[in-house]
């Protein structure tokens, strides 16, 4: 589906990385079909170390030829970045972009009204290849276009599509959750060291336990409660221990923690879209191939 499609990779950061590793190691493109640049001369030397691949620090230079362009920035660069760009291939070109809360109407106001944009939310685990993903097309994107994006992104774990609208959810359970698991983790080798077990051996046990678990869910399909149930004897010490965690309203507190950093993404988007608006220059006029 990708032989012989140009990727264009801009940012070669942590995200990019586990992008081209994915790829390259799932054998879905071959390294002559990236290209990654950056402002970091570090990094890029990273790059074609690590990975073979072609780098540059001209992000037009290496967008123009590309059939794919991953936009991998942090939100509060990317003006910069569309600064760097003049896109005239406009539906020829694939746009994905994983910038957080950058909305695809913003994307295709400042590159080209014909983009074909798809927003890919993917989270840390991703470095590891195992994260989990939702994307999201914009207008004009074909069911082809986006299968091609969900197997890029399959190359580093598990993918949804979803609608715009639902990515803000993301952010809040996905996007936050690896670090709401590791307080887990880091809470459960706490308790297995109070009860007396070394600090090495509880965090392995704990670290274990959750992905086993959730191996569990993803591998059998049943609903978490069912297989909660067949670990739960009567009278035993798992319900003992699953009473105190209701108890403590671990539950109700984890909804809460999605819901508030929701929230918050939302909040944070609206703020970005007025800053971007009280600070925009006059819109660039884009220039199309025939009035170059």
């Amino acid at each position: 589906m990708l032989k012989g499609k140009k990727i264009s990779i801009i940012g070669a950061g942590n995200m990019a990385e586990a992008i081209v590793s994915g790829l390259l190691k799932k054998g879905i493109v071959n390294t002559g079909q990236i290209c990654a640049t950056d402002v970091n001369a570090e990094r890029l030397a990273h790059f074609r170390k690590t990975f073979k691949v072609r780098v540059s620090q001209d992000n037009q230079e290496s967008a123009k030829t590309s059939d794919i362009i991953i936009l991998s920035v942090k939100p509060q660069v990317i003006n910069k970045v569309f600064d760097g760009l003049d896109l005239s291939r406009g539906a020829d070109q694939l746009i994905i972009t994983v910038a957080a809360g950058i909305p695809i109407a913003t994307i295709i106001s400042e590159l080209h009204p014909e983009a074909r944009v798809v927003r890919a939310m993917p989270n840390t685990p991703a470095v590891v290849l195992e994260g989990a993903t939702a994307l999201a097309g914009g207008p004009g994107v074909t069911a082809k276009q986006l299968q091609m994006v969900q197997v890029m992104f399959e190359a580093m774990g598990q993918v949804v599509v979803v609608d715009e609208s639902h990515l803000d959810a993301v952010t809040g359970l996905s996007g936050g959750g690896p670090a709401y698991v590791c307080l887990f983790i880091e809470a459960l080798a706490d308790g297995g060291v109070k009860m007396g077990l070394s600090r090495s051996h509880a965090q392995l046990l704990a670290a274990q336990t959750v992905l086993g678990a959730a191996k569990m869910v993803l591998e059998t399909k049943e609903h978490p409660g069912v297989l909660k149930d067949q670990v739960a004897s009567p009278g035993g010490t798992t319900i003992a221990g699953l009473h105190r965690l209701e108890k403590g309203r671990l539950r109700g507190t984890v909804i809460g923690a999605v819901e508030s950093a929701t929230l918050r993404c939302q909040e944070l988007r609206q703020q970005a879209i007025v800053s971007r608006e009280s600070s925009a220059a006059p819109p660039r006029v884009k220039r199309t191939a025939a009035g170059r």
